[in-house]
């Protein structure tokens, strides 16, 4: 008899009436569905503005590490050291608040599944003093902890890593005042351009890694600034309610005993729909339009980023949202690609995250497919609407 233990991982898309509600996932709780301390990372989509003072993510975490705290045995405050916590704010247009819940356990070499299947790691870095914030010291502690994700999931190869999530800190006038006061320079004093300036930090850092890019090809002067240097698996959100990164890597391997397998393409632009849909077709031998019933059913999540073009441009048609004094572009661009894919799968609870810095070509970003493979029926579990 096999002594061999491999990781088995589920996944669930449950929908919330708000940051705080967590009713889905007690019910499933309750329902034996879900362990609760087997979860080790989920990826929220709240509906607050995405900006800097969108507290809806602090919120729904705060939700979440009290829900957890019992069944880890551990304080609220200490669960943020144990699950990886990734709320990401915005659900503009069509998009539609969800949980995306992973959680994973280990299991007898027997359950192993033949083939590559899903498989989930997680890290943190330090945190970051202000200054760090968009610099190399950002990149090179994310790609550490990129490194410790995929030891975590398993994952030997970066050819097997098919997304990285993570979440990133951001300046507010506080933090840039206290290091203009021992006499460090940011790299913006203003609040939300940090945040592009963490994401893409962040996933330059990813880059690194995942070797897509060479690390001495890249400098402080490389971020926000040399768009020929992204990560095509990287998916970065900044907020306020961390000093540090929180990094997800989801990837396939062998010997895996999950049901789940993912994918990833990159759309070249927000409006890219057919790179979406040819990734469900070579992937995982779906036509989005001939399948819809087995896509709806088999579907879990898809996973994106979005970003306005930054030359003013789709196809050679000039756009607006860069310009709107309203509205920031990053949630025109959360509308534009979440109706995109909505179109795709079928449903409106994506997650879809804005401000691509670095992660995907310039006006484009990353995407990635959960699908379950088994039967129907058992899929039908992991989906609740």
């Amino acid at each position: 008899m096999s002594t061999t233990r491999v990781q088995q991982v589920q996944v669930w898309r449950i929908p919330c009436s708000g940051p705080g509600d967590l009713r889905g996932v007690k019910a499933l709780i309750d329902a034996g569905e879900i362990v609760a301390s087997d979860i080790v990372a989920v990826m929220g989509k709240t509906e607050g503005n995405g900006c800097v003072n969108d507290f809806t993510r602090e919120y729904a975490s705060a939700a979440w590490c009290h829900l957890l705290a019992p069944a880890l045995g551990c304080t609220p405050e200490a669960v943020h050291g144990r699950v990886a916590l990734v709320m990401s704010g915005g659900t503009e247009g069509v998009l539609s608040p969800h949980f995306t819940v992973f959680a994973r356990r280990w299991v007898s070499g027997a359950s192993a599944v033949k083939g590559k299947r899903l498989v989930v790691g997680i890290a943190q870095t330090r945190d970051f003093l202000p200054e760090e914030m968009g610099r190399a010291a950002q990149i090179d502690a994310t790609a550490e902890a990129v490194a410790e994700a995929m030891r975590d999931a398993g994952i030997r190869s970066a050819d097997d890593v098919h997304f990285v999530q993570v979440k990133c800190p951001l300046l507010t006038s506080a933090k840039v005042s206290a290091a203009l006061a021992r006499g460090a320079s940011p790299a913006t004093h203003d609040s939300y351009e940090s945040m592009g300036y963490s994401r893409g930090a962040s996933a330059l850092g990813v880059a690194v890694a995942l070797g897509e890019v060479v690390r001495e090809e890249i400098g402080d002067a490389s971020v926000m600034s040399d768009w020929r240097l992204f990560s095509a698996r990287a998916s970065a959100s900044a907020g306020i309610e961390l000093e540090g990164n929180v990094v997800i890597v989801l990837g396939e391997t062998e010997g895996s005993a999950s049901a789940f397998r993912i994918a990833h393409a990159v759309m070249r632009d927000a409006i890219d729909a057919a790179s979406v849909r040819a990734l469900l077709r070579d992937a995982f031998g779906l036509d989005a339009e001939r399948d819809a019933q087995a896509l709806s059913a088999r579907l879990v999540n898809l996973l994106a980023k979005a970003e306005a073009s930054p030359d003013g441009r789709v196809r050679d048609a000039r756009h607006t949202m860069l310009n709107d004094s309203d509205i920031h572009s990053t949630r025109h661009a959360r509308a534009v690609v979440g109706g995109v894919l909505a179109s795709v799968a079928g449903h409106t609870a994506l997650y879809v995250s804005g401000g691509a810095e670095h992660q995907g070509p310039a006006g484009g970003g990353p995407v990635a497919a959960i699908l379950r493979m088994d039967d129907d029926t058992a899929f039908s579990s992991s989906v609740f609407s």
